[in-house]
C-alpha cells in the first residue's frame, strides 16, 4: 500500500479533528466548511480504498490477510461520512465533537491499516 497516501489520509483526518474540536470549544455546530473538509478526507479514503483493491488485484498480499484488510479499508471509508451524518442530527456543539471523534478514529484506523498491510516488524 502507498505509505504516502496512508499518511495523507491520517494527517487530513487529524486536521479535520482539530478543526472540529476547535468549533466544539467555541460552542459551534458543524458548518458548511466542515462538510467540505469531511468531503476532502472522504475522497482521500476512497482513493486509498481503490489503491488497496488494485494492489490486491495485482497479486500483492496484506500481511495479516485480505479479508481484514478490505474490512478496515471499508471502515476507514465510512467513518467520517457516518460521523458527518450524525452531526446533522445533533445541531449543537456536540455535532462538532462527533465529527472530531470520528476523524480521530479514522487516523487510528490508518495506523492499523498500515500495520495490517505489513508495517515495520519489531
Amino acid at each position: 500500500m502507498l505509505d504516502a497516501l496512508t499518511v495523507a489520509v491520517a494527517v487530513a483526518a487529524l486536521a479535520l479533528a482539530a478543526w472540529c474540536g476547535f468549533a466544539f470549544t467555541r460552542d459551534q455546530p458543524t458548518k458548511d466548511w466542515h462538510f467540505i473538509g469531511m468531503a476532502v478526507v472522504t475522497v482521500l479514503a476512497l482513493a486509498q480504498l481503490v489503491t488497496g483493491i488494485v494492489q490486491l488485484a495485482r497479486g500483492e498480499e496484506a500481511g495479516e490477510g485480505t479479508a481484514i484488510f478490505v474490512a478496515y479499508l471499508l471502515g476507514a471509508l465510512f467513518t467520517v461520512p457516518v460521523a458527518g451524518f450524525m452531526s446533522l442530527t445533533e445541531r449543537s456543539r456536540w455535532g462538532s465533537a462527533t465529527v472530531a471523534a470520528g476523524a480521530v478514529v479514522l487516523a487510528v484506523l490508518e495506523v492499523r491499516l498500515w500495520d495490517i498491510w505489513g508495517g515495520v516488524d519489531v
